[in-house]
């Protein structure tokens, strides 16, 4: 096994103020991911960016406002299969001196390594979902978040343990970049992630975010300005943690991503809670 560590000097963009938690900036997870794929591309071409396994998401990378680059680590190790395991590092500085601390890691293999058909048929909405909210209440009470990244649209359909939503990317341009062109564009999966976390504020006490996952394939990339629908369901949950699947497809019931094994937990030590009309089922 072989590993290499380099600086990297991260471009915030206009939209990143509108990703703040705790009153503030954070680096998206979709960020996080899109950053390690770019990255780990340029220095391991033969990996393929579209498959990615063992995702974690340690803890947030906070962006000081008014900055337009944050300096960060990147670790790769390269293993005898061929399989790179990549991390986003920064440093912090203590009184007595600075250490390094994660924020995500993704293990990437070789192109063809784990190619997989993926379903081209998403079951349709219910027809008489057993609670709908509007996408404006979504963000305004339950994922608070800035206009950016208002990803879901129209409603969100609730039933059981599925949730049913619609997504528009936003058009934000991007220098062309042949690995973004591969993986698409982040926001329609952070809108899933919404979802889910609407999804799991009415079956928790508390407020979950996603904190890692097993796989995210992608069979089609996203585009900016695109519209998709995503389907999400809520596998099982333990006291603090909840696993989801999830898929995005068009309106044709072609897949573009599926992400397995989602686990979301509550990242604000007990200070943020779902309100209790969604866990009364709207009532």
């Amino acid at each position: 096994m072989t590993s290499d560590r380099t600086v990297v000097a991260i471009p915030i963009e206009p939209w990143f103020a509108d990703h703040c938690f705790n009153g503030k900036i954070v680096l998206p997870a979709v960020e996080t991911m899109l950053l390690l794929a770019t990255e780990v591309a340029a220095t391991h071409p033969e990996i393929d960016p579209r498959v990615m396994d063992q995702v974690r998401f340690a803890r947030f990378l906070e962006i000081p406002a008014n900055s337009s680059r944050v300096e960060a680590l990147l670790e790769y190790r390269k293993h005898e299969d061929g399989s790179v395991h990549a991390k986003l590092l920064s440093r912090r500085q203590g009184k007595a001196m600075a250490r390094l601390q994660e924020h995500g890691e993704i293990l990437f293999a070789p192109a063809g390594k784990n190619d997989a058909p993926m379903a081209e048929y998403v079951p349709a909405p219910p027809a008489d979902p057993e609670m709908t909210i509007p996408a404006e209440q979504v963000y305004r009470e339950l994922v608070p978040f800035g206009p950016s990244y208002h990803t879901l649209q129209e409603t969100v359909q609730l039933c059981g343990q599925i949730a049913w939503g619609r997504l528009k990317a936003p058009n934000f341009s991007h220098a062309p970049d042949r690995v973004r062109d591969l993986v698409g564009s982040p926001f329609p999966l952070d809108g899933a992630f919404h979802a889910a976390c609407v999804l799991g504020q009415r079956a928790a006490d508390f407020v979950p975010f996603p904190v890692g996952f097993d796989r995210r394939i992608i069979n089609r990339p996203t585009l900016p300005g695109g519209n998709y629908r995503t389907r999400v369901q809520l596998l099982s949950q333990t006291n603090d943690e909840l696993l989801f699947d999830l898929q995005i497809f068009d309106d044709q019931g072609q897949i573009f991503e599926s992400v397995t094994g989602i686990r979301m937990r509550d990242v604000s030590g007990g200070t943020i809670k779902p309100p209790e009309w969604l866990r009364d089922g709207g009532k």
